[in-house]
């Protein structure tokens, strides 16, 4: 019974993941996690931490809801990780009051939109391979991003070899629109697609044509009608 009282008296969220540091930053929980090898975001992270430093570590992707429980959260620190993949809800229900979101210095080349335009919190995209899209350019319109690092969000592949290296604000900044090249080029794959096939059929009645005529010059009969004109005839 003491051992169960015990349990019950301890409360929920109080505990410290075993790689981290726990600590107090103006009366406000804070996890220390920089530079600990990490290969995945911790699960055992106290639902009362309000500071989140997971920089400089080896983390690859960040899975749906992995923020889910910690609603008291205002900054998370993922800058300097492996960071590949962004899941669309890997920040589905995190705290309202998340005012900092760095994930500058990763690997992300692409990330939904649905997974940060919910969020009211500063972000900071700079320094990672990104490929200039439409969904980056709803992105960067759209969430609030640190200004400071704005100018550092820039096009390592693009729909077009001139926008390689440059700002994506700067791409912007001069016109162009992601989107419409993207739809235009949708639009001009279906004209190619459409195009080829209309040659095919093309091809296919000069050659059966052709073949006709040369039947006909060989045993003196006039020119065969083509099979589909054949069958509506009888």
């Amino acid at each position: 019974q003491a051992f169960f009282c015990l349990l019950l008296c301890i409360p929920w969220g109080s505990s410290c993941p075993r790689s981290c540091q726990c600590t107090e930053r103006a009366g406000a929980k804070a996890v220390l996690c920089s530079s600990r090898h990490l290969e995945e975001i911790p699960k055992d992270i106290p639902r009362d931490v309000v500071f989140l430093k997971l920089d400089a570590n080896s983390i690859t992707r960040i899975p749906s809801n992995a923020f889910r429980h910690l609603s008291h959260l205002e900054e998370i620190d993922l800058s300097r990780n492996a960071i590949e993949k962004i899941d669309r809800a890997a920040f589905k229900g995190v705290a309202p009051g998340l005012r900092s979101l760095d994930l500058s210095s990763n690997r992300i080349r692409s990330i939904p939109k649905e997974a940060l335009l919910a969020l009211k919190a500063k972000l900071r995209l700079a320094n990672n391979p990104w490929h200039c899209e439409c969904a980056l350019q709803e992105v960067l319109w759209e969430a609030r991003l640190d200004p400071d690092s704005v100018q550092d969000i820039t096009c390592h592949t693009a729909p077009r070899q001139e926008y390689v290296g440059k700002p994506l604000l700067q791409v912007l900044d001069a016109g162009v629109n992601l989107c419409s090249v993207r739809q235009r080029s949708t639009d001009v794959a279906v004209f190619v697609t459409m195009f080829g096939w209309f040659a095919m059929v093309v091809v296919y009645v000069v050659c059966y044509v052709r073949h006709n005529r040369e039947d006909s010059c060989r045993h003196g009969h006039g020119p065969r009608s083509l099979p589909g004109a054949q069958g509506q005839a009888e």
